[in-house]
C-alpha cells in the first residue's frame, strides 16, 4: 500500500507541474537603463539571469522584456559599467529602471594600446579615443573621414572630391622629408600594409585610397598613438604614429538587427575663377597685336560655361544591414553585417559602387579560460575614374565654341583645329574638348580585398595571470582594370607606327597583393595588494610578410593592332619584403599614483641590406596621478589631474623600395624598348645604387597634463612634444659617371619638430531631456630641417622639389636647412603704387644687376603653423543637432592655375590658337612672357581658412512596428561654408600646390537608421 501511495503523490505532482507549466503566463517588464549622469544607455544589455532571454536598449536606453510571471531576477550591464542585478515579483507588467555605475577597471579594458588594452587612468602615453557616438555623420566613405576634425596633433585632409579618393593623415606634421609620412593603421589587431606612395594615394591598382575598400559602418572606435612611447611598441613604422582601428562586435542577448539608409545629393561648391565668355572676348580683343588680328578671328559666337559641362549634381546611396546577438548558450557573440554603397561623382563619369560584407564571431570557452575572436571581413568596389584632366580643360578651353561641332569627326565633339591639316587634324598643344575627355575615355577597374584574422587568447588554467595569445591574419587584395579610349577620340587619334596612323587604345592592368601575420605574445597581469602595485607585462614575437605581383598586358589600337609600345603578357614586377620582430612592455602602476611604462622593439627588415636590417626601439614613460595625493584626493573641483613625461625612439622604412639595397634593375618604360623580329620588349635597367639605406629614426620627448573638473564634466589635455628625426630618407643629386642614375634616395640629414596640443570637452548641460555637449582641439605644429648633407656644408643650396604646371622641369619648393620642408622658393615680386604687379619685374636680391636663380628666396610653407576643431552636439528630448568646424592658419598655396593661365601668353597663345584662362589676369595683368614670371611670389597666396564641414539634426520616433522597432530619420550637410582669402577654388591643398584639384562637393543627406 506504501508503495502505491506514493506513485499515486508522484503522479499528483507530476499532473500539478504539467498543469502549473501549461497555464504559466507572461508578462512585459520595461524601463530604462542610465548611466551616472541619468543619460540613456542604448545598447544595454538586459538579460533574464541564467537563461537565453535577453534584449539590448534602444536609442533612448528604453526596454522591453517579455518574462514568465513570477520571481523573476534580471541583470542590467554595459561595458564600462558595474552590472546591476534585482529581483522582481511578476503578477502583471512592471517597470524597473536601472541607473548603473561606472567601472574603473572595465572602462580601462576598453582602451585599446596595441597588443592589449590599459585602464585609461592608467595611460602614460599621448593616445587619443573616439568611439561611435562620437564619429562624424552623413555620406563617408572612407573610415578616416570618422574622425576629420575630432582630434588635437592629427590632420585630416580628404585628397579630392573623386568617389573614394581617401585622405592624407598627418599625425603631428609627419616625421620626414622625402619619405612616407603616412601613419601605421591598424584594424582588429592587423598591421596593413602601407601600401601608398610618398603624396599619400594608392598603389593598389584600380583603387584611389586602400581605406576605401572597408566599410566605415563596421568600425567601432579610434585609438590614435600619437608620442613615440605609445608608437614604439610598433617599431620602424611607428614615426608618424599609428591608428588602431576596432571593429563591431556582436553583444549578448537576443538577436538584434540593425539597417540604416541614406540618399545623399552632391552639387559643386564652386568654380574656378575663369574668364565669361564676355571678358574673354574684350581680352582678346584688346591684346590682339597681330596685323591680321589672327586671334580675334578665332572667337566663337557660342556662350559655354565649359565647368558646367563637365560637373553635375550627382545621387548617391550608402546602405547597411548588420545582425548581432549570442547564439550556442550565450557562448558565442555574433555579428554578421553587409553594405552597398553607390557613389557617383560631380564630375561626370565618375562613380565607385562597392559590396562589402563582415563576420565576426567571439566564443568564449572553458568557463572563459579560452576567447577566441574571428573576424573577415570583404569587399568588392567597381570604380570608374573619369579623366581629370577635363577639369584644367575646362578652365583653359575657348568659351566663344559650342560643346558639339555638328558633325562626325572626334565623335561630335568641338575640338581646335589646326589649318595646316596635320594627320590629326588637332592643332598641337591646345586643349581638348572638356567634355569629350570624360565622355570618349572609359577607364574602369574591379578592385577585391579580404580580411581574415584569428585571435587566440588562452588563460591558463593552473597560472590564471598568464595569458597565451596567438594571432594570424591575411590580407589579400586583387585589382584589375582596363581604359578604352574609342577611334575617333581626339585624346588618342593618329599615331604613328610603322608608317602608318592609328586610333583608339585599349589597355589593361592586373595586380595582386598579400600581407600575411603571425604573430606570438604571452601578456601577465597581476594585483599584488600588499605592495599597493600592479604590474602589466607583453612580451612576443611578430612575423610578417607583404607580397605584391604587377602583371603587364599588351595594349591594342581599336582595330585591334598591337601598340609597338606594349608588352607581352607575364608578371613584370614582384615586389616583397618580411619584417620579424620582437617586442616587450612594462607597466608598472604603484598605490594608483605613479606610473611607469617601459618598451622596446626589435625589427629586422628585408629592405635593408643584410648586416643593416636590425633596428632596436626603445620607450619610457612616466607619469603621476597627481589628484591621488592626499592634499588633492578631496577637493571636490578637480576631478583628474595627471602629469605624463615620455620619450622613446621609433623608425620608418616606407617610401623606398623593397629591393633598392641592391645594385637595383628596374624595368625600362615603353619608350625604351628594343625590337627583336616584329616584337618590342622592355628590359631591366641598372637603377641609382645606394647600399647603405636604413630607416629613419626618429626621437620624440613628450610632456604632458590631463585634466578634469566637476566629476569629470570637463576634460582634456595639452601635450607638448619635441622630436627629432635623423637618417632622413631625401632625394639628392649624383656626380656625372659616379652612379647609375643622377638622383638617389639616401639616408641625409636631420629634421625637427615641436609643437603644442590642447583639447578640452565639456557636458555643459547634463539632465534627462537636456543634453549639450562641445569638444575643442587646438594644435600647433612648426618643423625645420637641421642638416641635408652628411658633412655639415653651410653653402648647400637645397633641394628642390614640388613641380608645377606650365614650364618644363620647373620646381616652386625647396628643402632647405634653417627652414620647413616644402617651403616656397620663389623671386619677389616689385609692384606699382597702384598695387597691382609689375611685369617680369622682381626684387635683386644679391644686389648684381641680373635676375636669376640667385635672387630666388624662401617664402611661406605650406604646412599650417595652427589647426583646430570644434563640434557641439545638442539633444532636446528626441531631437538633436550639432555640428563640426575645422579652421586651418599659417599655410600658403601656390596657385598654379592662376600662374599658368591667368597670364597674357596662354590666352593669345603664341602658337596660334586661344585659351581661356583665370580671371586673375584682369588684375595682375601680367603677360608671363619671363620664364621668371611663373616663380613670382605674386601667386604664393594666404590660404588660412575657418570651414563648417558637417551640419546635422536627428529626431528619434521611438518605438514602432508594436514597439518591435527604433527609428530614426537624420539630415545633414557637409562641407556647408568656407571663410578664406584664398582666391581659388579650395584652399586646403595638401602638397600646397593648386593645380586643378578635382573639387570637394557639398553633399546634402538624408539618412533612417531602424533597429529591431
Amino acid at each position: 500500500m506504501r508503495k502505491k501511495h506514493i506513485k499515486q503523490y508522484l503522479l499528483l505532482c507530476a499532473f500539478l507541474m504539467l498543469t502549473s507549466i501549461a497555464f504559466a503566463q507572461t508578462a512585459i517588464i520595461s524601463g530604462t537603463v542610465l548611466d551616472e549622469n541619468n543619460q540613456p544607455l542604448p545598447g544595454a544589455s538586459i538579460v533574464v539571469k541564467g537563461s537565453q532571454n535577453g534584449i539590448a536598449t534602444d536609442i533612448n536606453g528604453n526596454y522591453k522584456l517579455s518574462v514568465t510571471t513570477g520571481s523573476v531576477t534580471i541583470v542590467a550591464s554595459f561595458i564600462g559599467y558595474q552590472p546591476l542585478e534585482r529581483t522582481l515579483t511578476v503578477a502583471g507588467n512592471v517597470t524597473s529602471d536601472f541607473k548603473l555605475a561606472p567601472d574603473a577597471k572595465s572602462l580601462g579594458e576598453v582602451v585599446v594600446i596595441g597588443y592589449g588594452t590599459a585602464k585609461k587612468s592608467d595611460l602614460t602615453g599621448a593616445i587619443a579615443t573616439v568611439t561611435a557616438k562620437d564619429f562624424n555623420q552623413g555620406a563617408v566613405t572612407t573610415p578616416e573621414q570618422l574622425i576629420q576634425g575630432k582630434v588635437a596633433g592629427v590632420s585630416i585632409i580628404s585628397n579630392s572630391g573623386a568617389p573614394g579618393s581617401g585622405s592624407t593623415i598627418r599625425i603631428r606634421g609627419g616625421a620626414s622629408v622625402n619619405g612616407s609620412n603616412n601613419p601605421l593603421i591598424v584594424i582588429d589587431g592587423v598591421p596593413l600594409d602601407n601600401s601608398r606612395n610618398t603624396d599619400g594615394t594608392s598603389r593598389i591598382s584600380g583603387v584611389a585610397d586602400p581605406l576605401s575598400l572597408i566599410n566605415p559602418n563596421d568600425i567601432e572606435s579610434f585609438n590614435i598613438l600619437k608620442d613615440a612611447s605609445a608608437a614604439a611598441i610598433y617599431g620602424n613604422r611607428a614615426s608618424n604614429g599609428v591608428i588602431l582601428i576596432t571593429t563591431k562586435k556582436g553583444k549578448a542577448g537576443k538577436p538584434v538587427i540593425n539597417f540604416s539608409t541614406q540618399f545623399s545629393v552632391a552639387t559643386l561648391p564652386k568654380e574656378a575663377p575663369v574668364l565669361s565668355p564676355d571678358q574673354f572676348r574684350a581680352y582678346v580683343r584688346a591684346n590682339d597685336t597681330t596685323s591680321n588680328k589672327k586671334y580675334i578671328s578665332l572667337l566663337g559666337n557660342a556662350n559655354t560655361d565649359w565647368q558646367k559641362q563637365i560637373y553635375q549634381t550627382s545621387y548617391s546611396t550608402d546602405n547597411n544591414l548588420s545582425v548581432s546577438g549570442t547564439t550556442a548558450k550565450d557562448k558565442l557573440p555574433y555579428r554578421v553585417s553587409v553594405g552597398y554603397t553607390d557613389q557617383n561623382g560631380i564630375l561626370k563619369t565618375s562613380s565607385l559602387q562597392r559590396y562589402t560584407g563582415a563576420i565576426n564571431l567571439s566564443p568564449s570557452l572553458f568557463t572563459d579560460h579560452l576567447k577566441i575572436n574571428f573576424n573577415f571581413k570583404g569587399a568588392q568596389v567597381k570604380q570608374r575614374f573619369a579623366n581629370e584632366g577635363a577639369i584644367g580643360s575646362a578652365v583653359s578651353f575657348n568659351p566663344t565654341l559650342p560643346v558639339y561641332s555638328g558633325n562626325n569627326n572626334y565623335g561630335g565633339f568641338t575640338q581646335i583645329l589646326d589649318p595646316t591639316n596635320t594627320p590629326s587634324g588637332l592643332k598641337s598643344l591646345a586643349p581638348l574638348n572638356p567634355l569629350g575627355l570624360l565622355e570618349q575615355n572609359n577607364n574602369s577597374s574591379t578592385v577585391y580585398r579580404a580580411i581574415v584574422s584569428l585571435g587566440i587568447d588562452y588563460k591558463l588554467h593552473f597560472f590564471p595571470d598568464l595569458h597565451v595569445n596567438v594571432n594570424v591574419s591575411y590580407d589579400a587584395t586583387k585589382g584589375s582594370g582596363s581604359d578604352v579610349v574609342p577611334a575617333d577620340a581626339a585624346s588618342n587619334i593618329d599615331v604613328l607606327q610603322n608608317g602608318n596612323y592609328y586610333n583608339g587604345n585599349y589597355s589593361q592592368y592586373n595586380q595582386t597583393t598579400g600581407n600575411k601575420l603571425f604573430e606570438g605574445f604571452l601578456s601577465y597581469s597581476k594585483d599584488i595588494k600588499a605592495i599597493k602595485s600592479h604590474v602589466d607585462v607583453v612580451a612576443g614575437y611578430s612575423f610578417q610578410d607583404f607580397k605584391a605581383t604587377s602583371y603587364n598586358f599588351l595594349s591594342y589600337f581599336s582595330d585591334g593592332t598591337v601598340r609597338a609600345t606594349s608588352t607581352f603578357n607575364y608578371p613584370y614586377d614582384i615586389q616583397e619584403s618580411q619584417l620579424t620582430s620582437g617586442y616587450a612592455r612594462l607597466n608598472y602602476v604603484y598605490d594608483e599614483k605613479y606610473l611607469l611604462t617601459g618598451t622596446i622593439r626589435s625589427d629586422v627588415s628585408t629592405r635593408f641590406a643584410p648586416g643593416i636590417r636590425t633596428g632596436n626601439f626603445p620607450s619610457v614613460a612616466f607619469a603621476w596621478r597627481i589628484n591621488r595625493e592626499d592634499f588633492l584626493k578631496d577637493n571636490q573641483t578637480l576631478s583628474n589631474l595627471k602629469l605624463r613625461l615620455e620619450y622613446g625612439v621609433t623608425g620608418n622604412q616606407d617610401g623606398i623600395g623593397n629591393y633598392d639595397y641592391l645594385s637595383p634593375y628596374s624595368l625600362s618604360n615603353t619608350t625604351a624598348q628594343y625590337q627583336f623580329g616584329g616584337n618590342y620588349y622592355q628590359m631591366y635597367r641598372p637603377a641609382a645604387y645606394y647600399y647603405g639605406r636604413t630607416w629613419e629614426q626618429t626621437s620624440t620627448a613628450n610632456a604632458a597634463f590631463d585634466y578634469g573638473f566637476l566629476n569629470d564634466r570637463i576634460t582634456g589635455s595639452l601635450d607638448y612634444y619635441y622630436r627629432k628625426t635623423k637618417n632622413l630618407l631625401a632625394t639628392i643629386g649624383q656626380p656625372a659617371g659616379s652612379n647609375f642614375g643622377n638622383q638617389i634616395t639616401g639616408n641625409v640629414g636631420n629634421m625637427v619638430d615641436q609643437g603644442l596640443e590642447f583639447s578640452i570637452n565639456a557636458r555643459i548641460i547634463d539632465t534627462k531631456d537636456i543634453s549639450w555637449t562641445a569638444n575643442l582641439n587646438a594644435t600647433y605644429d612648426q618643423n625645420k630641417i637641421t642638416n641635408l648633407t652628411l658633412v655639415t656644408t653651410p653653402s648647400f643650396p637645397g633641394l628642390q622639389v614640388g613641380g608645377i604646371a606650365g614650364g618644363t622641369g620647373q620646381t616652386i619648393q625647396i628643402d632647405q636647412v634653417g627652414y620647413p620642408k616644402n617651403s616656397f622658393y620663389v623671386y619677389q615680386q616689385v609692384y606699382a603704387a597702384n598695387g597691382q604687379p609689375l611685369d617680369a619685374v622682381f626684387v635683386d636680391k644679391n644686389k648684381d644687376g641680373l635676375i636669376n636663380n640667385q635672387d630666388l628666396y624662401i617664402n611661406h610653407s605650406p604646412d599650417p603653423k595652427e589647426y583646430f576643431g570644434f563640434s557641439s552636439d545638442f539633444r532636446y528630448k528626441l531631437w538633436s543637432i550639432g555640428f563640426v568646424t575645422r579652421a586651418s592658419f599659417g599655410n600658403y598655396v601656390y596657385n598654379n592655375v592662376a600662374s599658368n593661365t591667368g597670364i597674357q601668353r596662354n590666352i593669345t597663345n603664341p602658337l596660334g590658337f586661344i585659351n581661356n584662362g583665370s580671371s586673375d589676369v584682369l588684375t595682375s595683368g601680367l603677360t608671363g612672357n619671363s620664364s621668371n614670371d611663373l616663380l613670382s611670389d605674386y601667386y604664393i597666396q594666404n590660404a588660412s581658412f575657418f570651414r563648417m564641414d558637417n551640419a546635422h539634426i536627428g529626431y528619434n520616433f521611438g518605438k514602432i512596428f508594436k514597439n518591435t522597432g527604433d527609428l530614426r530619420i537624420s539630415a545633414n550637410v557637409q562641407n556647408v561654408f568656407i571663410i578664406t582669402q584664398y582666391k581659388g577654388v579650395d584652399p586646403e591643398i595638401t602638397n600646397g600646390i593648386d593645380n586643378n584639384l578635382y573639387p570637394r562637393p557639398r553633399t546634402y543627406v538624408l539618412g533612417v537608421n531602424l533597429s529591431l
